[in-house]
């Protein structure tokens, strides 16, 4: 197991600094260096470990991803012990261990700087330290469940469904029923409560950004079974296919009753987020990455619910990580062709290829054409051409603005004077921009990376005379 987490550390860190960050880490990045109780798209978790990897590491890929990368091995040792606690042996623990980090979500994404590496980490967090308030009484282990619930509640809102599922959990049996008539598990809901309050009290003075973009999915808006059938396929994909085989076996087959007990905690405590996942991939699609902080419970489950001896399951146990492990090294090897020049039609690593030259090029053309700022149509463009320094002028995302309330890019722009815009032509919308501006003239494609990139063509726009007021007001389509 240490073996493992050391070179799985050693690939992360490599891999961390070696690959351009995403549009979504270098959006994130900017949240950093304007720390606060909340941002538009998330709880501001990401947010403040970007802050502490950067002073840390420095202002780069790994000093980014730096503190994510740390909470994957401390997850993995949270892991290891809560699978021995629950009454797990040793191999079985090491199992657990290893099957997380053989997810290929993990095995591939596990040193980007997203919100599900703290939410992970505090959802595992809180439920050792309820296992362990079980074993005995220990009012000081409560606290720790509902603070690591309340960092969880910080880092992603998918948390708030631990508190249902700990109830759920505890209400299955006599003793987790007894425990609820003592003032521990009421004094963690009040912890969570009052961490998570930061959060609301920053939405309610920011008119409930966040709020209203998360919760505003839950509503259905139509039902169609294919989104469900995604969403399965998907998972069954990214938990790791063998390892899905074991989960089966956790959830309807456990071998005995000491089998079943043992993998309640885990299944129960997740069960009200599933339910929800389950609901919403009714209705709309659910993005991949969404249940990953409950990742480390499907890995324990799995692990404690491999049966023994039969040559059939000895050969499927020994294929989870070689599932894992094996496709994480087709994407690594797909990496470092690419960037030795072998040209693929898809290229996995195309999103992140091309931005320090691309930049360039586009103060160039900004200069050229006697622009002052450069706008987006997108998040994720403003985030990676504001992070790339050869760029001299203010980045400003000219719709979405309740987006960047508290952050700095854009807030310099000039608009009075002229600038250019730079987007995909899919999201360029030129009778928005003409109800905005009295002068709009396309300027032609732009090319980030090679002409063999598909999705690298931008299309400029020069935008003169604003007839409103786009920093504050945005200039959106109708």
């Amino acid at each position: 197991m240490i073996a493992v987490i050391i070179v799985l550390l050693a690939a992360r860190i490599g891999f961390g600094g070696a690959i351009h960050l995403t549009e979504d880490e270098a959006y994130y990045r900017l949240w950093a260096q304007t720390p606060a109780l909340g941002y538009f798209d998330h709880p501001p978790m990401i947010a403040w470990w970007i802050w502490a990897g950067v002073h840390l590491a420095g202002d780069s890929p790994l000093g980014v991803r730096l503190t994510p990368i740390l909470a994957g091995v401390l997850t993995t040792v949270i892991i290891h012990d809560t699978t021995r606690i629950a009454g797990g042996t040793s191999i079985q623990a090491q199992r657990a261990g290893l099957w997380f980090n053989a997810m290929p979500l993990v095995a591939a994404g596990g040193f980007l700087a997203v919100p599900d590496a703290a939410a992970s980490l505090f959802w595992s967090l809180c439920v050792w330290c309820a296992l362990r308030a079980r074993r005995g009484p220990g009012l000081a282990w409560w606290l720790g469940v509902g603070l690591a619930a309340g960092l969880a509640s910080l880092s992603k809102y998918s948390a708030l469904f631990l508190g249902p599922g700990i109830l759920l959990w505890l209400v299955s049996t006599r003793t987790g029923r007894s425990s609820l008539r003592t003032p521990g598990p009421w004094l963690a809901l009040l912890v969570a409560g009052c961490l998570f309050g930061l959060n609301v009290g920053w939405n309610a003075t920011h008119h409930w950004l966040t709020f209203a973009k998360q919760f505003g999915r839950i509503a259905p808006h139509h039902w169609a079974i294919r989104y469900l059938l995604e969403f399965l396929a998907t998972e069954i994909l990214l938990i790791n296919p063998g390892l899905a085989v074991f989960l089966t076996l956790a959830v309807f087959h456990p071998r005995s009753a000491a089998a079943r007990r043992t993998v309640m905690p885990f299944l129960l405590s997740s069960l009200p987020f599933v339910a929800y996942l389950l609901v919403h991939s009714l209705h709309d699609r659910i993005q991949a990455h969404w249940p990953a902080p409950i990742y480390p419970a499907l890995a324990i489950s799995a692990a404690l619910a491999t049966p023994p001896g039969h040559p059939l399951w000895i050969r499927l146990r020994a294929g989870v990580p070689i599932i894992g492990f094996g496709l994480t090294a087709f994407v690594g090897l797909l990496v470092v062709s690419t960037s030795a020049g072998l040209h693929l039609r898809h290229d996995p690593m195309e999103p992140v290829k091309g931005w320090p030259a691309f930049a360039a090029r586009v103060d160039v053309l900004r200069r050229q054409v006697g622009g002052g700022w450069v706008g987006t149509a997108s998040y994720g463009v403003a985030a990676q051409l504001a992070d790339e320094a050869v760029l001299t002028a203010p980045v400003l995302q000219i719709n979405e603005r309740s987006r960047w309330q508290g952050l700095n890019p854009g807030a310099l722009a000039e608009v009075s004077h002229p600038g250019i815009l730079v987007d995909l032509p899919r999201r360029i919308d030129m009778a928005a921009l003409r109800r905005c501006f009295s002068d709009v003239r396309p300027l032609g494609p732009i090319q980030r990376g090679d002409s063999d990139m598909r999705g690298g063509v931008y299309q400029v726009v020069f935008l003169s005379r604003p007839t409103a007021d786009v920093i504050a007001k945005g200039c959106d389509s109708r």
